[in-house]
């Protein structure tokens, strides 16, 4: 689950007792990320750090080692429908390059029109809302996504 609150800390215990298996919280919403991690990782649940458009990629990175997952937002947090920030792709290119077996989230914005810049850039998880919850054939729009993902992970795979 992707927490969007302003003390993630509170939040872990209940999340974990009502079956949750990874935890994603924003780096800007606490003061101590490590302390949160391992406790995350006490309760029996994987890592998800979030950074919002205004964090630098760097902030995240001392973390990037006791996490499972990095999500960079594309959209400023909190509702649907928003443009899709392309400037925010050099964050996921960065982070590919210097952690390449993290997995990588990109949220806000992403459709059949963006998904390739996010699976390029080395997202390999995306979040799509309102490019599916609108199609008259989500079922189509999920396996585009899903496809171009799996295809340019495949060809970062033979790239190396």
């Amino acid at each position: 689950m992707h927490m969007m609150v302003s003390k993630p800390e509170q939040w872990v215990k209940p999340m974990a007792v009502a079956g949750a298996n990874q935890y994603t919280f924003h780096l800007e919403a606490t003061e101590n990320p490590g302390a949160l991690i391992k406790d995350i990782r006490e309760n029996g649940m994987k890592v998800g750090l979030a950074i919002k458009p205004g964090t630098t990629v760097e902030y995240l990175a001392p973390w990037a080692n006791q996490i499972d997952m990095a999500l960079v937002m594309t959209v400023e947090p909190g509702f649907g429908g928003q443009k899709f920030m392309e400037d925010m792709m050099p964050k996921v290119h960065w982070l590919r390059t210097q952690f390449p077996s993290l997995d990588i989230e990109v949220d806000g914005g992403v459709g059949p029109d963006t998904v390739h810049k996010c699976a390029e850039a080395g997202a390999n998880m995306i979040v799509s809302g309102s490019a599916i919850m609108r199609s008259e054939d989500p079922r189509s729009v999920i396996n585009l996504l899903r496809n171009v993902c799996s295809e340019a992970a495949q060809k970062r795979s033979l790239d190396r």
